[in-house]
């Protein structure tokens, strides 16, 4: 089992790491599944905490937040939507898969829920997994993957040789 997470201290810096790191491994003609962030959506909020995801390999785009108004400090995400992105990629086939990507496990996999599913299935297909981890989710994670994610350092290059090396 190869699973490996990332995490880093700069506000967005994960989510750009995964973005570029499954552009460039699509570019080698690698496939991959799961999500990342469509960094070309610009959050219309201050805190940036407005998003939209790519499923991969090919999409579809998901927006995952909702708007609850201006001075609205509550969790944005939107379940629903979070639900359909699920649903797209274990809708996807795991076939042929080199690679299974999520950029960020949060609360509703904390809680079991969320790509836990898909996550596992990857596993057992011995497809290797790069997981995105906010630091408020690390020790939820380390339980999730029962100490046996590597963790590599939030660094472009770093990442990539991971990968490659996985695949």
């Amino acid at each position: 089992m190869k699973i490996a997470q990332i995490t880093s201290t700069v506000r967005g810096e994960t989510d750009r790491l995964l973005t570029a790191v499954a552009k460039q491994l699509q570019a080698e003609g690698k496939t991959l599944g799961g999500i990342v962030k469509e960094l070309s959506y610009d959050s219309q909020f201050d805190n940036g905490c407005d998003m939209k995801v790519r499923v991969l390999p090919d999409g579809p785009i998901i927006q995952i937040t909702q708007n609850l108004g201006a001075g609205s400090d509550a969790c944005r995400l939107d379940p629903g939507a979070i639900a359909n992105a699920v649903s797209a990629v274990e809708g996807g086939s795991l076939e042929h898969v080199d690679l299974f990507v999520l950029n960020k496990f949060g609360p509703e996999e904390a809680a079991g829920r969320g790509f836990c599913n898909v996550i596992g299935k990857a596993v057992e297909h011995d497809i290797p997994v790069l997981v995105g981890v906010g630091k408020g989710s690390l020790d939820s994670f380390a339980e999730f993957a029962q100490g046996l994610a590597e963790t590599i350092p939030p660094v472009e290059n770093s990442i990539l040789k991971w990968c490659r090396d996985s695949i």
